[in-house]
Formats: structure tokens, C-alpha cells, sequence
């Protein structure tokens, strides 16, 4: 029964750290792509008011990426990076699938500034922003103090 309880109380806090892992970086990415893809004229217009560029060049961009959130961060990452829109889309197009990070490192944005994390925790359209999780300053439990935690 005791080797029971453990493999459910091991089973558990394996699902809830592979879910937060899983959770991770940009998480607003989901929810801006819903509200992009559902209202397609507000988010080219906030795109041409954010950015100042005209309908040919978020046409431009739109066509050559995957998702609404994909355009917007090739637009983000070139006004960080101070690249012209068309190099950026040449290495979003190259460093496909390795992830943002990788993409702003070619592009000299180091991952690790305060710059980018801030773009990992938010867009910056305008309109509604998305809710901005607290991180914390306390230290996270291990899995070893949940499990203890758990099977008391």
C-alpha cells in the first residue's frame, strides 16, 4: 500500500514539473495567436500602429511566416537587433524550429538581456496586454520537499 502511495505521490509531482516545464517561455504566444487569428484587420492595424509600417510590409511578413505571434516577433526582434524586416525573415526562415532564443542570438540580441526576457514575458501591441505572472522572489520547493509534503 506504502509503495503504492508513492508511485502516485512520484506520478504526480512528474506531471506537475514536465507541465511547467512544458508551460515555459512565452506563454502569451497561444492566447495572442487566438485574438490575431479571430480579429485579422485589429491585428494588422496594431501591428501597422506599433511598428509604423505600412499593409504591404505586414502583408509581406504575414506571408512568409507560420502564425500571427510569428510576425510579430520577427518585427520585434528586427527593431531590436536594428535588422531590416526582410534579414530577419531570411533567419527566422533558417533557424526554424530552434526556438526564439536561437534567433535572436544570430540576429546579436544576447537571451539572456533584460530586453528579451521582457519580450518572453509580454507582447507590447497595443490593446490588451496579456497577464503578467509574478515569478516571485521566494525559492521554489524541490521535488523531494513536495514529495515529503504530499505523502504526510
Amino acid at each position: 500500500m506504502k509503495l503504492l502511495k508513492m508511485f502516485f505521490v512520484v506520478s504526480i509531482v512528474l506531471l506537475l514539473v514536465s507541465s511547467t516545464v512544458a508551460a515555459g517561455d512565452f506563454d502569451w504566444i497561444k492566447d495572442f495567436n487566438i485574438k490575431a487569428e479571430a480579429d485579422p484587420s485589429g491585428f494588422r492595424a496594431r501591428l501597422a500602429a506599433r511598428f509604423k509600417i505600412g499593409n504591404a510590409e505586414i502583408s509581406t511578413v504575414l506571408s512568409n511566416v507560420k502564425k500571427p505571434a510569428d510576425a510579430y516577433m520577427v518585427l520585434r526582434l528586427g527593431e531590436m537587433s536594428r535588422q531590416p524586416t526582410n534579414y530577419v525573415t531570411q533567419e527566422y526562415k533558417k533557424s526554424k524550429g530552434k526556438g526564439w532564443g536561437a534567433l535572436s542570438k544570430s540576429l546579436g540580441i544576447k537571451p539572456g538581456s533584460a530586453e528579451f526576457h521582457a519580450l518572453k514575458r509580454r507582447h507590447d501591441l497595443p490593446g490588451e496586454q496579456p497577464k503578467v505572472k509574478s515569478k516571485g522572489k521566494g525559492k521554489q520547493p524541490s521535488s523531494v520537499t513536495l514529495i515529503k509534503t504530499i505523502s504526510k
